[in-house]
């Protein structure tokens, strides 16, 4: 039965998922939002397929951020609103700084590589 399904033409298959996507998202929530935020994230995901981007982190970063954003208002009530103690311990401040040395990392490199 699954393999019958691969002989379906793709704008047909295309077009179910669609169909059923738009059902069921209306359904689980009732609400035209809903709707629209699943046609505006199905266009980032093909223009993302389109211009060759990897969709994995991003679907990691949808995942993971509830929790960051949890665990960071966690921390910043613990420590009634000062900013600092995400660099007083020695691990947080090095993992901290790991993080902003990947954000800055390539386009450091990029821009050393183009002035050469």
């Amino acid at each position: 039965m699954w393999v019958k399904l691969l002989k379906i033409p793709p704008p047909w298959l295309y077009a179910g998922i669609i169909v059923i996507s738009t059902a069921g998202v209306y359904g689980a929530g009732n609400s035209i939002f809903n709707v629209g935020l699943l046609y505006a994230f199905g266009l980032l995901g093909f223009l993302m397929r389109r211009f060759d981007f990897p969709a994995a982190p991003l679907i990691v970063g949808l995942i993971l951020a509830p929790m960051a954003e949890q665990s960071m208002r966690q921390a910043l009530t613990i420590s009634q609103g000062e900013w600092s103690t995400f660099v007083t311990r020695p691990l947080s401040a090095s993992l901290l700084a790991i993080a902003a040395l990947l954000l800055i990392a390539p386009p450091l490199w990029r821009a050393m590589r183009k002035a050469k």
